[in-house]
Order: structure tokens, then sequence, then C-alpha cells
């Protein structure tokens, strides 16, 4: 599968009038069938969303491991891609492939069996994934040198909303858009340097003072200065609701 970012929508997907039957397809033809019809989506052509959509029921209702396999063999290019695109990634800490693994993880774990049908697209479900897969990066991104700015996730897994929205949300999460955000919150100069010079650089309050003597009076005032701030973005709707 081509790492694209558009997922299959049932608006554009055709299904000729003589197909095979999913449900009754042996694994090995119904993970060939499926692979045939992404490329043809990609390439787009009329495509049958059905095949894939088969193949996930497999995997997350009945639980079958080589189904889900399948499903990470080929799908792999296409979440690696999303995790990459993640602005988070960068400041994340780990590499692309440890991310791919969290995310399938991640989705498997939200969509236990009785769930499964409040995905009743091929897009719903791949839609999801793609969330996981920001969310996974931006957690571990939590975990560096956002630490102290990120609010914790608030992620309700068992009530998500799936569409344009969820694409939305996930295209804003980036961290050009972060620090444009954290700027905006910023009142002097002064907070501008201890923000970005404590989590952008690592430099502690002892680093900073020697170098911005002309901005601060103490390395007391920096320590001060950095909690002020702290409270202050923690307590920032703009900045929960984005996060």
């Amino acid at each position: 599968m081509n790492p694209q970012t558009t997922v299959p929508s049932p608006e554009t997907s055709s299904i000729p009038s003589t197909v095979a039957r999913p449900d009754l397809m042996d694994l090995p033809s119904l993970a060939r069938r499926a692979q045939s019809e992404s490329q043809r989506f990609y390439r787009r052509e009329e495509y049958d969303q059905r095949y894939a959509y088969e193949l996930f029921r497999r995997a997350l209702v009945e639980g079958d491991n080589a189904a889900w396999r399948c499903i990470f063999e080929q799908y792999t290019p296409l979440v690696e891609h999303w995790v990459r695109r993640t602005g988070a990634f960068t400041v994340s800490g780990e590499t692309s492939d440890y991310f791919v693994g969290a995310a399938f993880i991640r989705f498997w774990r939200a969509i236990p069996p009785e769930r499964f049908d409040t995905f009743p697209t091929l897009a719903a479900l791949l839609n999801y994934l793609r969330r996981c897969a920001a969310c996974v990066v931006i957690d571990a991104a939590r975990s560096q040198s956002f630490a102290d700015l990120l609010p914790e996730e608030q992620i309700n897994w068992n009530q998500q909303r799936l569409g344009r929205i969820d694409e939305e949300a996930t295209e804003r999460v980036g961290r050009e858009e972060f620090w444009r955000l954290i700027d905006g919150l910023l009142t002097s100069e002064a907070e501008r340097v201890v923000v970005r010079c404590s989590y952008l650089l690592g430099m502690k309050p002892g680093e900073i003072y020697a170098q911005w003597r002309n901005l601060f009076a103490s390395v007391e005032e920096i320590y001060l200065l950095k909690r002020q701030v702290l409270s202050r973005l923690r307590r920032c709707p703009e900045l929960q609701r984005l996060y």
C-alpha cells in the first residue's frame, strides 16, 4: 500500500455486480483481494472495500491472529506515514517502528468484539487507526521535553465519534501549532526565553541566567517565572482542547 493520507470512503467506492463473498473466502485469498482493492483505490479506480473490512472483522471479532498479521503487513507503511507526519514525532525520542507497533496495539485494545459494529465502514476503521497513530506519538512527546507543558490525555476511547472532526483534530496536532499557541500565551521576552530554553534546549535556570543576565535579576527570578508560566499554561482552555 502506498503511504497516502487519504483513506477509503464509502461514498467513493463502487462494488461490481459480480463479486466473491468476502465472508466465504479463505484467508490468503481474502488478504490478496484486500491488497488488490487497496491498490485500486490509490490509483483512483473503482474498488470494493468489503474485503479489507472482512479482514479487520476476522482479526478483531473472531480473534484470528493470522488475519491480524495480514492487516499489520498491509497497513504498516500507511501507519508509519501517519506517524512521521505527526508534528510531535521529531521530539518523541522514539523510532517510527516503535510507534507503528504501539498504534496497532492501541487500536486493537480500543475495539473489542462487541464494539466492532460501531465502525460500519473501512473508512471508519482506518480513521480510528490514524488517530491511534497520532496519539501514541503525542503521548511519547509528553514524556519528553513537553511533559510539564502538556496536560494529561483526556481521550475517552469508549465515546469517540468518528468522521471529519476526528480527521481535523488529528491534523491540528503538530509541533508548529503547539508553539504558536504557547507563544500567544506568553507575555514577555523573559517568559519566552525561560520556556524555550527550558523545554527546547533543556537548559537549567542557572545556565539561562548566565546567558541572559540582562533579562533577569537572579536565578531565583527564573525559577519563579517558570512556575508562574506553567501554572498559566495548565489552566489554558485552548491548550487543553488542542491536546
